[in-house]
């Protein structure tokens, strides 16, 4: 049996940043699961949250979030939405967190996979299920082939192939899943900035004019690591990107389907089909 179709009947949303929070809880909704959000003060938007059953919790209440996931009734948990990775000075402590300060500070030592499975971890010790949005809402994922009226031409595929190369070589070191490949160089590797900093980084190369290559040639890559758990931290797309990849004049993106997602797809695609860049789904 499948995670998704062995979901109970209440799911527990760990709620970051950004609209995907929210395409789950209606996905969910709409097969007649009950979710339930519990919105990371900070990051989630509270205008969106308060159309769902939902309670507020602060960076560092572990205790409190799984007495209130229990209270819920919920088994089956998800991680979604963006988050910037805390110092432990930054987070609020309490009593359920203070007991786990090793394991949390053990977490925090490595990178973002690194992280995010050793707080699964402590989830699952509790009798939890971590389940990734592959099980709750597959209808998000990424599609094998070209979703836009542009397809990339052979420049464009070489670079993607090209990408994936070097992604594929630092994925040992948990470092970023995106590329930037213009021509068959490599202009830039995603760091702790993310996606939208990773493209506004190669829109001001371009302006300082250390990029040569004409606007409208160029690709972001992204592809999960090697080895990731792919219940969370999957790379994403949605209409910020498309925004970004015009500034930094690239002709496309190309995304690893089935272990990627999409925010707000329609208006994604509509803004990319009025740029004129490609979006496409890579086979895995």
């Amino acid at each position: 049996m499948t995670a998704q179709a062995a979901l109970s009947g209440t799911v527990a949303i760990i709620a970051g940043s950004g609209a995907l929070p929210f395409a789950v809880a209606r996905s969910l909704q709409a097969r007649g699961i009950a979710p339930v959000l519990f919105a990371i003060r900070g990051f989630c938007d509270p205008v969106q949250t308060a159309q769902f059953s939902h309670h507020w919790v602060a960076l560092g209440q572990f205790g409190r979030l799984t007495r209130l996931i229990q209270a819920a009734g919920a088994r089956d948990v998800v991680f979604i939405g963006g988050l910037v990775r805390p110092a432990l000075s930054d987070i609020r402590l309490d009593w359920g967190t203070l007991k786990l300060i090793p394991s949390f500070a053990k977490a925090l030592r490595g990178g973002d996979d690194h992280l995010l499975s050793g707080v699964s971890r402590m989830f699952e010790q509790r009798g939890f299920r971590i389940v990734g949005v592959k099980d709750v809402a597959p209808e998000l994922l990424m599609p094998e082939g070209t979703l836009t009226r542009r397809a990339p031409d052979t420049a464009a595929l070489a670079d993607i192939a090209r990408g994936r190369d070097v992604l594929r070589a630092i994925s040992p070191f948990d470092i970023g899943q995106g590329a930037v490949v213009i021509d068959g160089h490599v202009i830039a590797i995603e760091g702790i900035e993310g996606t939208d900093g990773l493209l506004a980084r190669v829109a001001q190369l371009r302006a300082d004019k250390r990029i040569r290559a004409k606007p409208g040639r160029g690709v972001l890559v992204k592809t999960p690591k090697t080895d990731q758990d792919l219940r969370f931290d999957l790379p994403t797309l949605g209409p910020k990107t498309i925004d970004g990849i015009c500034a930094a004049g690239l002709a496309g993106i190309g995304i690893v389907a089935g272990y990627s997602l999409i925010a707000e797809a329609d208006e994604m695609m509509s803004k990319a089909d009025r740029a004129e860049v490609f979006i496409t789904g890579l086979p895995l």
